[in-house]
């Protein structure tokens, strides 16, 4: 029987303050910003090129956020410029001040479809929530109540905290290689969570940047959307972290979009993977009668789901959900009013 992964380990307990960074290893600094959300943070990261900095990550773009990076660039960055941004994908906290650099001189590095989902998102603004969205809503079976009132308030917009983003970029493709912090980094994409998003992991020593894609303690919201109705982020999410067992290491230091750098990446990913396995399986368990995804919030996350977090316990409901009738595990048709009903076969 092959022997457990040893434990996570934790080798910097202590976040940076606001305004301050840790080294990490030569040339690559932690830093920490706001979040206006439960999970109150996100980290990024400034590798040393000499003249200048790049940045992997950047926030929200927000007047508070902008405050720390002046202070982060007058203080411990020494004052040298931004150079590069690299945004691991296209959520608002990892790219929603990309464009806020670019206009100062910097040039933007991420994947292609993070690129074009982030340009397409912030140019959509929108007063209420489209149609189709309404419908999606509808058919999952979101709370009456609920619906009522998201239908006729303004919907979150990327364009609320990711600043404009300038035509052009440069393209990291999976299986590519950068430099940077003088060293030579493998871009390894992730999927998922977002899609295309970028890891970078060093091969002149054991340190990986893991974005979203590898959080200790928690995980990343796998969602369902409007947009693809019918996508299995599920299955993209196991395989990913499948395919990242076969390179992981005990002594790969990982940073982190989220919490505390860690060591011992192979249990993390045996942990994610099982994790998702027994959601599913209670899942299974619950579809023996026929329900509304917006009724497998119990077994999914086994914890009270208030209005802030419905909608995005909804998504995941509907991405396991999704991940089941993909798997020939169950089975999906429309109830009397519409609204999907999945059950076990």
């Amino acid at each position: 029987m092959k022997d457990m992964p040893l434990g996570l380990r934790y080798p910097h307990q202590t976040p940076p303050d606001e305004g301050c960074v840790t080294e990490i290893a030569e040339g690559v600094l932690w830093a920490r910003l706001p979040l206006p959300m439960a999970l109150d943070h996100v980290n990024v990261y400034a590798l040393d090129e000499g003249d200048h900095w790049t940045i992997f990550d950047t926030g929200l773009d927000k007047t508070r956020t902008r405050g720390i990076w002046a202070k982060l660039l007058a203080g411990p960055l020494r004052g040298k410029p931004v150079g590069r941004v690299i945004a691991s994908h296209h959520h608002p906290d990892h790219i929603g001040l990309a464009g806020w650099f670019q206009a100062g001189g910097a040039s933007l590095w991420t994947s292609r479809t993070a690129w074009l989902f982030a340009r397409m998102l912030v140019l959509d603004a929108q007063e209420t929530p489209l149609p189709e969205t309404l419908e999606f809503w509808r058919r999952a079976g979101m709370d009456a109540e609920l619906f009522a009132s998201r239908a006729a308030s303004r919907p979150f917009n990327f364009c609320d905290v990711v600043a404009p983003l300038p035509l052009g970029f440069h393209r990291l493709e999976e299986g590519g290689v950068i430099r940077a912090a003088g060293r030579d980094w493998d871009v390894l994409l992730g999927q998922g969570h977002a899609p295309d998003q970028v890891t970078l992991w060093s091969r002149d020593c054991p340190l990986v940047l893991g974005a979203d894609q590898l959080l200790p303690g928690i995980s990343p919201n796998l969602g369902v959307y409007a947009t693809e109705p019918e996508a299995d982020p599920v299955a993209e999410w196991l395989a990913s972290c499948a395919r990242f067992q076969q390179i992981a290491r005990e002594d790969h230091l990982v940073l982190p979009g989220h919490k505390l750098p860690f060591t011992g990446l192979p249990l993390r990913l045996h942990q994610k993977i099982e994790n998702h396995h027994g959601a599913l399986r209670r899942l299974v368990d619950h579809l023996i009668e026929p329900r509304r995804a917006s009724e497998c919030f119990a077994p999914l996350f086994k914890r009270a789901i208030t209005e802030d977090t419905y909608g995005l316990a909804l998504v995941e409901s509907l991405a396991h959900l999704n991940h089941l009738v993909a798997q020939g595990q169950a089975s999906r048709r429309a109830g009397p009013d519409g609204v999907w009903l999945w059950q076990a076969i």
